[in-house]
């Protein structure tokens, strides 16, 4: 599948088929993916846990309120924001260098400029985690899409509880989760969404009231 027919063809489902399974590889090669996305500064704040033993997605359903595609999809991700994620910036700045894409000189002004956007402001820090989270994210389903796999992302569980039992850091958002695997019959087809001539401004300027609310 292409990526115009992922992107327009992907939907959140409710019913996996619990007889197909997907692979470490598989769940890897998404992940990488998902990697792609854009993200302030490379920071590169996503972190994955993924959950596929039987019985600990039985406890992720009824942290999620009872909701059977979690137990039914073979794989489920709990996508983590990492909001100390720009202590990493020496690290990520040096393979910059070290791939030849920049010298020494932008790898020290990266290190700085994060230090001062995010070291001291932990507001701007959460925010900035759980943006590139959510790219990421989009990215995954994009992914899985492609490759014929379905997704379902989820905010409906309690992100305190999922945190205490899977004994998360404290410095991790749980941005979303996302159950994996494959379609069975019975989800509803893509529901409608709104043209983009129905939300959008085309002649944006300074000064002009832009109400997008209708």
């Amino acid at each position: 599948m292409n990526v115009f027919d992922a992107l327009s063809q992907r939907t959140s489902v409710n019913y996996f088929d619990t007889e197909r399974a997907i692979s470490t590889a598989e769940v890897l090669e998404l992940l990488d993916y998902a990697q792609h996305a854009p993200t302030a500064f490379n920071i590169q704040h996503t972190r994955y846990l993924v959950v596929t033993d039987q019985a600990a997605k039985e406890t992720l359903k009824d942290i999620a309120y009872g909701q059977q595609k979690v137990a039914d999809a073979p794989v489920v991700i709990l996508v983590l924001a990492d909001e100390q994620g720009h202590e990493r910036m020496p690290d990520i700045a040096q393979r910059g260098v070290d791939a030849g894409i920049y010298n020494e000189g932008v790898r020290d002004y990266f290190v700085s400029a994060v230090n001062g956007a995010y070291g001291d402001n932990k507001a701007a820090a959460h925010d900035e985690a759980l943006r590139s989270a959510s790219m990421a994210t989009m990215n995954l389903m994009t992914a899985a899409a492609g490759k014929g796999m379905a997704t379902g992302p989820m905010i409906g569980f309690d992100t305190a509880k999922a945190k205490e039992v899977f004994n998360i850091a404290e410095r991790y958002s749980v941005a979303m989760m996302v159950t994996l695997g494959y379609a069975k019959d019975g989800n509803w087809p893509r529901k409608p969404r709104l043209a983009a001539s129905e939300v959008t401004v085309l002649d944006g300027r300074p000064g002009k009231l832009h109400d997008l609310s209708n």
